[in-house]
This record gives structure tokens, sequence and C-alpha cells, in this order.
């Protein structure tokens, strides 16, 4: 029995890899995706693969990602090992992009969205307490905040307002299978 594949989304600064890392924790038979990006790692930060942009197109070219996409002037990869881990019979997380949803959709007729919010103040105060953007860089994370899924697959939301505990339980339940 093939496993499932769940794209995480949100606003930056809702408290996505937060959740997937305390969800592998609590389901350690979760596959946690490693992104691929060209930025430099940052300690406390998101865990990924931190590559340049001559070395993110080389494996692009050399079809390592299942998905990529550009955003906030770096690039994004999902290696194609997710499709290992599918076949395999486990339940696949990865943090992806809202704007690529409809894309990923069509490459993944059986993905499930899970939509991770959080108000305005709660995202501004945690993308200023991670201190990685500056001011602009923020207002515009921010303006993103509202952005909507153009198409595609079915989503789930959580909200990650207040406690975390309230927050990961919401995201485990999302993670039961679902009739859509």
């Amino acid at each position: 029995m093939a496993g499932r594949l769940f794209a995480v989304v949100g606003p930056s600064g809702a408290g996505k890899d937060t959740l997937m890392a305390e969800a592998k924790r609590r389901r350690p038979d979760l596959h946690v995706v490693r992104r691929v990006i060209t930025r430099p790692e940052v300690p406390g930060g998101e865990q990924f693969d931190s590559v340049s942009v001559e070395e993110f197109q080389r494996r692009k070219a050399e079809g390592d990602f299942a998905l990529d996409w550009e955003a906030h002037g770096l690039f994004y990869g999902i290696p194609s090992s997710i499709d290992l881990a599918v076949s395999e019979g486990r339940d696949v997380l990865f943090n992806g992009s809202r704007g690529v949803m409809g894309r990923a959709w069509e490459e993944f007729p059986g993905l499930s969205v899970i939509l991770v919010t959080a108000s305005v103040p709660v995202l501004a105060e945690r993308l200023a307490a991670r201190g990685r953007e500056t001011r602009d860089g923020m207002a515009t994370r921010l303006a993103r905040a509202a952005y909507e899924i153009p198409y595609g697959p079915p989503i789930r939301v959580v909200e990650n307002n207040g406690e975390l505990e309230a927050a990961v339980q919401a995201f485990l339940s999302v993670l039961q299978p679902f009739n859509v």
C-alpha cells in the first residue's frame, strides 16, 4: 500500500517547521523531507540543504527534484526521493509553497495540503524573533500572509496562534485519513 503525500504550506512564521518536527517526534514513521534551498543555513532555523544557485540548477537539470520553485529571491527544491518513500508506504511531509500547489497537485494527484496559519500580529512577532528578514522583507512576507492557493488538492487548516500543544494536536489530527 502506497503512503500519502502531504504538502505543509502557509505564511512565513506560521510554524510549519516546528509542527512538522514535533509530528515527526511523536510519529517516527513519518518521513519529513529536507528541502534544498539557495540560502545559507542559520543556527536554530529550519533544517535544509544549503546549496549555491549553480548547484541547484545543476541538480534540477539532473532531475534531482520532484518539485521546485522560486520565491523571495531564492530557489527551493523537494528531492525526488519522496517518490520512493511514498512507494514504500510511508506518509511523507514536505514544506511547500502555496504558489505551486496547483502544479504539485497535477504532478501528485493524491497530494493533500495542510495550511498552517496564524494571525498577522503573531506572524510579525515570530518573524521579528527569528531575525532573518529586514523590516521591508518582513512587510513583504506579511503582505503575502493572506495569499490563497489558486486551485488544486484538498486543504486542511491548522491554526497556530496560541499554545504549541493545541496546534500539534490539530496538526496530528489532519494527518489521519480523510475523504474528500
